[in-house]
């Protein structure tokens, strides 16, 4: 195969996060976007070391047990993978990448090890809780848009107006804001922010609605370089009928050249600027920026799993009910929270200063005064720390666990560990690391976090073992 080549065949498998793996008569492709069983048209990119990579060019034949996709925008949007995928088969297709993924560490293990297959998300559409829609156009001097970025590009969004994946109160609102300021927008009275330029107003639209109340946050986010009446906008979404209720519309000021929600200032415009969540019957203060799981259920489902590993180890005896448990990368404290009524202390680390002060706020509100949150670097903090830990919590970023940071977790010795990890080759990485060190796995399982995209979280139950490379 030469670059620019055209091939056909049928996709065998898709390997983490969402690469088709293609047989064809000149060899395997490895193709973005492609799906189990479709038969498509790849345009070759690049040949290395008898590897061959390609662009999709087109859908020849969907896979046999396809179904309609139930999203108008599909295909369009670059948002979900696999929509016109049978549920169960998507569940199949995660579950089996992680155990692709965790092969080697399995046969590396020097203890009996389970695997728990993968748990369903309690809900398949409408699941989110939180959405950040960006302002732009679909095509260069088009109607003004607002919505995902359409897939495959940087600059062009789609208006997402019947997405699946949030319920009917997001799609009225952001239904109701494009029909606001489209009328401005094609008077010339209003613009939106062109990221190339550096130049426009418009640039987000952040709406989170709690689950277990019915109560939504509308923000939008703007440049300083227009200023607007916002009254309009604000009554606009007021006359809306909802399932849930607004608790506040906002507005936050952004100047900053990154393609990212970022405070640089917010005024209400309407009620207040936060509501109250519950997990697992604990309460949540939520604002427009907290770090906060985006499926509430499903993330109920992640964390029961984590405290019924740690039950388990109770329940044989095999950890002390009065420890000291160290959450690292701990975000706004909910596993820490979920432990404090076990341990004499719960010690949270995480690097992002808001999350640690939310956390803090939380612990309050749930009556709880044996969690302490910290500010900063894993691999800073620990070094200031003078608890020792009984158990660690680990829910790394994306990225995994800093080399020298896992060393240090390491060296505490402790008897087990638990290990949340959102990117299952960030997590097969620092296994081997810590199978190297005697912490083979004894527990793990998957849960669909985020149904029909190729996200999957991953727990793994670590145990310490005399069996340590020298």
């Amino acid at each position: 195969m030469k670059k620019k080549d055209i091939v056909t065949g049928i996709v065998k498998r898709v390997e983490f996060p969402n690469k088709g793996v293609l047989e064809t008569e000149e060899g395997k492709v490895i193709v973005k976007g492609a799906l189990p069983d479709q038969k498509v048209s790849v345009q070759i990119q690049k040949v290395r070391n008898g590897r061959a990579e390609g662009r999709l060019l087109e859908v020849l034949e969907e896979a046999p047990d396809s179904n309609e996709s139930p999203c108008i925008h599909f295909g369009k949007c670059g948002g979900c993978s696999y929509l016109t995928m049978p549920y169960v088969k998507e569940l199949g297709l995660k579950e089996q990448q992680v155990r692709s993924l965790l092969k080697p560490a399995v046969e590396r293990n020097s203890i009996r090890f389970t695997w728990e297959g993968i748990k369903t998300s309690p809900v398949k559409y409408a699941y989110r809780n939180k959405m950040e829609f960006t302002f732009g156009d679909e095509i260069m001097g088009g109607p003004l848009s607002l919505g995902m970025h359409k897939k495959g590009s940087f600059y062009d969004i789609v208006t997402v107006s019947g997405c699946r994946i949030v319920d009917d109160d997001y799609r009225a609102i952001l239904s109701a804001t494009v029909d606001y300021f489209s009328p401005l927008y094609e008077k010339k009275k209003i613009t939106f922010y062109h990221r190339m330029k550096q130049e426009g107003y418009l640039r987000h639209l952040l709406v989170r609605k709690a689950v277990r109340t019915g109560d939504i946050l509308v923000d939008l986010i703007t440049t300083t370089q227009e200023e607007h009446d916002l009254t309009g906008f604000k009554e606009a979404l007021l006359n809306l009928q909802l399932d849930g209720r607004i608790a506040g519309i906002l507005h936050t000021k952004n100047d900053s050249l990154a393609d990212a929600v970022i405070d640089e200032g917010t005024e209400i415009l309407y009620g207040q600027d936060f509501f109250y969540e519950q997990i697992l019957g604990l309460k949540f203060r939520i604002t427009p920026f907290s770090f906060f799981q985006t499926n509430s259920l499903s993330a109920e489902v992640l964390y029961q799993t984590v405290r019924d590993y740690i039950r388990s180890l109770y329940d044989q005896s095999n950890i002390k009910n009065d420890g000291v448990v160290f959450d690292l990368y701990s975000g706004t404290g909910t596993i820490a929270q979920l432990l404090a009524p076990v341990a004499t202390k719960v010690i949270g680390v995480e690097i992002v200063e808001e999350a640690v002060e939310a956390a803090k706020e939380n612990a309050k509100l749930n009556h709880l005064d044996n969690c302490e949150f910290i500010a900063g670097d894993v691999l800073k903090v620990l070094d200031d720390i003078e608890d020792k830990p009984d158990l660690i919590i680990l829910d790394p970023p994306r990225d995994g666990i800093n080399p020298k940071a896992l060393r240090k977790i390491i060296d505490y010795g402790v008897n087990y560990m638990i290990y949340v990890s959102c990117k299952p080759t960030s997590l097969a990485r620092d296994l081997e690391i810590f199978q190297e060190n005697g912490y083979m796995m004894s527990r793990a399982v998957a849960v669909d976090q985020f149904p029909w995209t190729s996200h999957v979280e991953t727990v793994v139950l670590l145990t310490k073992t005399t069996d340590k490379e020298v």
